[in-house]
């Protein structure tokens, strides 16, 4: 079966903002306290979806917006990387809230300004609150943030292929 692109896009954004909704109602059921890699972890959500409804609203690109949702995908990755490091080796970790405030924290701090409920901080990224299967949030989002990045590659490559630009 051979889905196209707009539907791909469809589906991420509402898989997408799923994720954040259930992360969300998961944080408020069991009074878990969300740290600056959390709430990133979160905007990158907002941002992936947000493209991916551009994707479908806005079909003519396919390629772009795919490239667009890969970036942030992968940036999902690293993060959700970073956070679950920082948690399996909390006493190596020197940052998160921590001295000088990083781009992220500064940025987090901004929009916990805006859209408190999102975004304030209650947690420490050392933190490992809750687990699921022996992974924690953290590791969950990577993997999601990788089944979305892998999507992406896909729906690019098809493209190529349409187009006549990939050979292989």
């Amino acid at each position: 079966m051979c889905f196209s692109s707009r539907t791909v896009f469809l589906s991420l954004a509402i898989a997408a903002l799923s994720l954040l909704g259930a992360g969300l109602l998961l944080g408020e059921l069991l009074h878990l306290h969300p740290c600056y890699f959390c709430n990133f972890q979160r905007l990158l959500y907002l941002v992936l979806a947000f493209f991916a409804l551009c994707g479908a609203l806005i079909p003519n690109w396919p390629r772009l917006w795919s490239a667009l949702v890969g970036l942030t995908a992968g940036g999902g990755v690293l993060i959700a990387a970073q956070h679950s490091w920082m948690q399996y080796a909390p006493s190596l970790v020197t940052e998160c809230g921590f001295g000088e405030p990083t781009l992220i924290e500064q940025i987090i701090n901004g929009l916990s300004s805006i859209w408190p409920f999102m975004f304030m901080v209650t947690g420490f990224c050392t933190n490992k609150e809750w687990d699921f299967l022996g992974l924690s949030l953290a590791n969950w989002s990577g993997l999601c943030f990788l089944g979305f990045l892998s999507i992406s590659v896909w729906v690019f490559r098809r493209e190529m292929k349409r187009q006549g630009t990939l050979t292989k």
